[in-house]
């Protein structure tokens, strides 16, 4: 059985860069969490601050990378449980994530998750702001978990 465990921002990302379905390792985070079976990393999760900077309010944070080996049951609800009771101990209120439309979202419900909105995608490349696309540009949905009752 897989238990959470503590984990680097470092060895977060190693993790994420060589295991992560479709992107790679962010440039950083707040914290990462990690979930071992015995002496073996099986997943890992990393909170940012948003991405979106009009949702950057200091008391919202963003579960920006979650990766969990295919063979591990349960893995991405517990680090989502997870990354929410750590971020909700040091004082924030929200936290969001990102899935690709085209992802069930089981793992964030079973988590008391809710869907709050959907993106059309697209790329990141502005005349004004040039990068190259490294990630998928398909629409994605943006969950939450909040101290609100809803």
């Amino acid at each position: 059985m897989a238990v959470i465990s503590p984990i680097s921002i470092a060895e977060a990302k190693l993790f994420v860069g060589r295991h992560h379905r479709h992107h790679g390792a962010p440039l950083g985070g707040l914290f990462a969490i990690g979930l071992s079976d015995e002496d073996n990393v099986v997943g890992v999760a990393i909170v940012s601050r948003p991405v979106a900077r009009m949702l950057y309010d200091g008391y919202t944070a963003e579960v920006i990378r979650l990766c969990v080996l295919d063979d591990i049951p349960n893995g991405c609800s517990q680090l989502y449980s997870a990354c929410w009771r750590a971020a909700r101990a040091m004082g924030y209120h929200k936290l969001i994530t990102y899935i690709l439309d085209t992802e069930p979202g089981i793992s964030l419900t079973a988590a008391g998750w809710k869907v709050v909105g959907k993106t059309q995608g697209g790329s990141w490349n502005r005349d004004g702001r040039p990068r190259v696309d490294k990630h998928p540009l398909q629409g994605k949905f943006r969950w939450e978990v909040t101290n609100e009752r809803t």
